[in-house]
Parts: C-alpha cells; structure tokens; sequence
C-alpha cells in the first residue's frame, strides 16, 4: 500500500513536548520505526505547522496514495478547512494522536477532523502509528 503520512503543528518538536503525554522520541524515530514494520509498503511523510500546506497534501493524496494518516495536532480541534478537505478526499483515511485525548483539557475532546475520517486512535503514544497503518491494510485487504 501506499501511505501518506501527514503530521500538523508541533509534532516536529515532538522530542522536546511533554513525554508523559507524547512519549520519549522523535518524529524522525517514528518514521524509522513505520519503515521497519511494514517495509513492503511506500510511505511518504510530511510536517507542516501551516493550515495550508496540510490542506494542499491532502487535495494531492487521492492521485497517488490508498491511505492517509493523519495527526493534525491542534487543528484537529480547530480547522475546519482541514476538516472540509478530508471529507472531499475519497481516499481512507485515519487519525492519529499520541496523547489520550479523553484524558486531556476540555477544549482537546471537540474533534472536529477524526469525524471525516475512518476512524482514529488516540493515546499509545508511536505505536498509534503502528496501529493505523495495521488497521488501514486490513480495511484494504
């Protein structure tokens, strides 16, 4: 399969965040671990800390990929141009978080994103990754 990972603000700090939220490692860790799980598979990964540069990946994803992963960070409580661009996408897709969401401040329980996706996974910290790429060759299968 062919996956477009896509990472929103914050998360390319990810090593300097809270651990007990975020766990102890890297985006760049992340990455490595993916590739050396599901090496059979094509994986892109992109970060952005703009609203924009995330919208125009997933407008581009439907030509080239079967599954989007997303952790939108922030915007997943806020954007609704993210939101309204994952609901136009036909491609699946997945969001991640690596922070338990349900155990977080009320403003982080709205998740205006996931509800146009799949489905989502919030708080096993990498393996969220893990799971979702697990998760989207099964849907595929």
């Amino acid at each position: 399969m062919k996956f477009l990972i896509i990472n929103g603000p914050n998360l390319n700090l990810l090593d300097r965040r809270d651990e007990n939220q975020y766990g102890a490692v890297s985006l760049d860790y992340i990455e490595k671990k993916i590739r050396e799980n599901y090496k059979s598979d094509y994986f892109e990964f992109f970060q952005s800390n703009l609203e924009g540069e995330i919208i125009q990946q997933i407008q581009n994803a439907e030509k080239y990929f079967d599954c989007i992963i997303i952790n939108p960070g922030g915007y997943a409580h806020t954007s609704v141009a993210i939101r309204d661009t994952l609901e136009l996408s036909k491609t699946l897709k997945i969001e991640v978080h690596l922070s338990n969401l349900s155990n977080r401040e009320n403003f982080r329980q709205n998740l205006i994103t996931a509800s146009v996706c799949y489905g989502y996974i919030s708080g096993f910290k990498e393996y969220s990754y893990l799971a979702a790429i697990y998760l989207a060759k099964n849907l595929k299968g």
